[in-house]
């Protein structure tokens, strides 16, 4: 029986995978800007724009890979504002009870959005990365026993208010309770080793090396 450990919850703000889907849908999501100098010949983005340039103070919203590049140190094309999920008002409704939220429909990226909007630099960071955490450690016990009590059945309803790093938790928490009953119940010849213990080793073999 083998259980993989799911993927981490913290990655660094300006780390990307030019070859992981999961990192190019996630820096898709759409979060709310204001331009900070005037543009000539776009107005055709804003859709309540009459004009043909967007001008200074116009707000929109962009994909979080361009407003990243928008708004760095090099350059203030635009400023980033915190997208309502990570607001206060949301964070204390985690604070209050995190497991009765519906993460999904604040962003089926929840917690990879959350770590890379430290990216930018708001005062609220410090709270931003204490609400996520805090949040993740709420849900996590309820996830895995709910992945642990539905090893056969259809788990659509279960995780349709989980964003999809829960979603992946849930998947691998259900498929090792499912293996683990199999090898019970004599259905399998014998225990494997779990990916990230092999993973561990070659990297530990790598380094002696």
């Amino acid at each position: 029986m083998a259980v993989n450990a799911g993927p981490p919850l913290v990655s660094r703000p300006n780390s990307n995978d030019y070859f992981d889907l999961d990192d190019v849908l996630a820096t898709q999501e759409r979060i709310p800007c204001k331009l900070e100098v005037q543009i000539y010949n776009l107005g055709f983005l804003d859709p309540s724009s009459e004009g043909d340039h967007l001008h200074s103070g116009s707000k929109l919203e962009l994909p979080l890979w361009l407003a990243r590049e928008l708004c760095s140190r090099r350059r203030k094309i635009v400023s980033v504002e915190i997208p309502k999920g990570y607001k206060e008002s949301y964070r204390e409704i985690l604070k209050a009870d995190a497991n009765v939220v519906d993460l999904h429909r604040l962003g089926p990226y929840f917690y990879e959005i959350g770590t890379k909007l430290m990216h930018f630099e708001y005062d609220e960071n410090p709270q931003i990365v204490k609400a996520i955490q805090e949040t993740f450690i709420k849900r996590f016990r309820k996830i895995m026993d709910s992945s642990q009590n539905a090893p056969n059945e259809d788990s659509t309803s279960l995780t349709s208010k989980l964003d999809h790093l829960e979603r992946q938790l849930f998947e691998k928490g259900k498929k090792g309770i499912k293996e683990f009953l199999q090898w019970e119940a004599g259905q399998m010849s014998k225990l494997t080793t779990s990916d990230t213990v092999i993973n561990h080793r070659k990297r530990k073999r790598s380094a002696l090396d």
